[in-house]
């Protein structure tokens, strides 16, 4: 589903060079459910953005569901990522503003789906994740487990074939993130969605199906922790 191959991504400055990635080469398997660790500063996050085509390498391929990326023009790579990919970020990225349904129905704006159809993807999605009772709440009438099961609608309601989570659970108590982390394991196992969950939290990796460890930019080791791929 996801195939990364030399991957490099650096920084330049007028006087220095900052290598934030080196050489990565890794594949994620249809339905697969990775966790990826590492020190702060160790490219976690800059790996991920390159799996959602948020950024670009700066040397190297990136290859979603078989499809080269890396020369895609900004316009193919929004409507690509909107397609494919849903996003689960640490701070949430709920707008205020708006209602939990609303938030909900924002990556479908963005394709040529009705208004009905979008109130009933998003209400779909929500009780997926639980909250068919909060619909009309605003985010800050919500707690911090409840605001990342609206993040998480929001990242499947496009019924997107991989998810990317950059930790997930980092601003949330014990109790609550077991939540989530149940949540997210309930939909890979049922739908079969694949995903990428970076994370500080070793107890979390280890209920997924394999672990990749960062160090200074450079994959360390590739663990498998459940011998669930032939």
């Amino acid at each position: 589903m996801i195939q990364l191959k030399q991957i490099e991504k650096s920084y330049r400055t007028d006087t220095i060079e900052t290598l934030a990635l080196n050489r990565i080469n890794l594949s994620v398997f249809q339905g697969e459910f990775l966790s990826i660790m590492g020190p702060s500063g160790c490219g976690k996050s800059t790996l991920l953005n390159i799996m959602g085509l948020l950024d670009a390498p700066t040397k190297g391929e990136v290859l979603i569901d078989g499809r080269l990326t890396t020369h895609l023009s900004d316009k193919q790579l929004a409507h690509f990522r909107n397609q494919t990919i849903g996003f689960i970020f640490q701070s949430f990225h709920l707008i205020n503003d708006l209602r939990v349904l609303d938030n909900v129905e924002l990556p479908l704006l963005y394709r040529k789906v009705s208004a009905s159809e979008r109130v009933q993807l998003a209400k779909e999605a929500l009780t997926k994740v639980g909250l068919s009772n909060r619909m009309k709440h605003f985010p800050s009438q919500l707690s911090g487990g409840q605001k990342q099961r609206v993040a998480i609608a929001r990242a499947i309601v496009g019924r997107p074939q991989i998810i990317l989570a950059d930790e997930p659970t980092g601003n949330l108590d014990s109790a609550m993130g077991n939540e989530i982390m149940d949540l997210l394991l309930h939909l890979n196992a049922t739908e079969g969605t694949t995903i990428v969950m970076v994370t500080h939290d070793e107890t979390m990796a280890k209920k997924t199906h394999r672990l990749v460890r960062l160090f200074d930019g450079a994959q360390v080791n590739d663990h498998t922790l459940k011998q669930v791929y032939a």
